[in-house]
This record gives structure tokens, sequence and C-alpha cells, in this order.
């Protein structure tokens, strides 16, 4: 029979040796954390830099766009509860283009998180849809990667529609009396971006001004 006394060291040091585990494992996680994060970070660069390179044309800046970028707080305009970012674009110093991201509440299916590519005359150079959950094969035609018609996207449309020359009125799918198209079938995926980036493109406009002013990294509309 086991001695009180042995028991007590066997139980010591089998903690011990788990203890010497978790140490050892933290350490290898805390290691491999450290390797591979400016892999990781630069990858999610890469992946931005391409869904920005879609909606606005490389050679229309010439600023480090990624880091030329504003931080915003929530945004009920734009949808964003938890806030988001915009990239300013501009070349030789002047002002060119607001890349803002924007979400659409009221999909089919949740949420629709885009990015808009504003430029400064009001007119829109792009919009990318991020993430959706909208019906495989009927309302996910607003991703451009998922949308049959490869030859004429849907989302491709607005790249010539502006704000400042038209009717608040016709931001909306030619079944409510806009001037935006949509698929037969799939109606509340196309209304709810058609709407987000209409409201985008507005506060776009009306905020263009003190968003290419503010500093790098600021939070637009902080309190001082």
């Amino acid at each position: 029979m086991s001695a009180p006394g042995d028991a007590l060291r066997t139980s010591l040091r089998t903690s011990a040796i788990m203890l010497a585990f978790t140490v050892a494992f933290t350490a290898l996680m805390a290691f491999t954390y450290d390797r591979t994060r400016p892999m990781i970070e630069a990858s999610a660069q890469q992946a931005q830099m391409r869904l920005i390179d879609e909606i606005l044309p490389p050679d229309g800046y010439d600023n480090a766009l990624l880091d030329d970028l504003v931080l915003l707080g929530p945004t009920p305009a734009l949808g964003l509860d938890k806030g988001g970012r915009v990239w300013r674009a501009r070349k030789a110093g002047e002002p060119v283009a607001l890349i803002v991201e924007a979400t659409a509440p009221d999909g089919y299916a949740g949420r629709i998180a885009l990015v808009v590519a504003i430029n400064t005359n009001g007119l829109l150079s792009g919009v990318r849809v991020t993430t959706h959950k909208e019906t495989p094969g009927l309302g996910d035609y607003i991703d451009p990667k998922k949308d049959r018609r490869k030859d004429m996207p849907w989302i491709g449309q607005f790249a010539v529609a502006g704000w400042r020359d038209a009717d608040p009125a016709s931001w909306a799918v030619r079944k409510d009396g806009g001037t935006f198209g949509y698929r037969t079938g799939a109606t509340i995926s196309a209304r709810a971006v058609v709407g987000a980036v209409g409201r985008a493109t507005a506060w776009a406009v009306a905020h263009q001004q003190d968003l290419f002013s503010a500093p790098a990294g600021s939070t637009f509309g902080a309190q001082p």
C-alpha cells in the first residue's frame, strides 16, 4: 500500500510535467505566430490590393493606398455597427477617389459586406461584395465570382453610376421604380446592395473633403 507521501510526490510530478508541456506548447505557439505573422499580414494586404484593383484602376493613383486610410467608428449611414475603413487614393498629392467599406443589413440571408470606390467627381469607379450568405445559384449573383454572366456581371452596372447627377429616388432596382437591374427571382439581394451603395456614395460625397484632410490612421469623427 502506497504511503501518503508517495501519492503526493506522484501528484506533484504529474502536475510539473503538465505545466512543463503547457509552457513549452505556449512558447511554441508564440514562436510560430511571430514567425508567420508577417506572411499572414502580407497575404492579407495582397488580397486587399487585388480587391481594390478590381474597382479602382491602379494607374489612377500613385500613393501607398493601404497606408493612407481613415478608420471609422460605428457609422449607421454605411451600415457599420462596429466601424470600418476608408482608403484614400491620390495622384501627385491630389485627391482622386475614396474606397469605402459599407454593409447592406437587409440581404435575403443577412448582412452583405461591400467596398465602394467613389471618384472625387461623385462618379462610382466600382463596387465589390466582400462577404455574404445569399442563396447559392440565386441571390449570389451579386458577387461577380459567382455571377454566371461573366460577360456582363450584375455588379458592373455601378461603374457608370453617379450620385451628383442622379435623383436619390433612382437608387433602386427597376422593379421599385429605380434605374438598376436585377435578376428575376432574387430581387431582395439586388435591392439590398443597390440601397447600400447609394447610401455609401451619398455619405462619401458629403464627407469627401473632411475624409481627405483627416490624418492617416485617425478615426473619422472622433472627438479630439
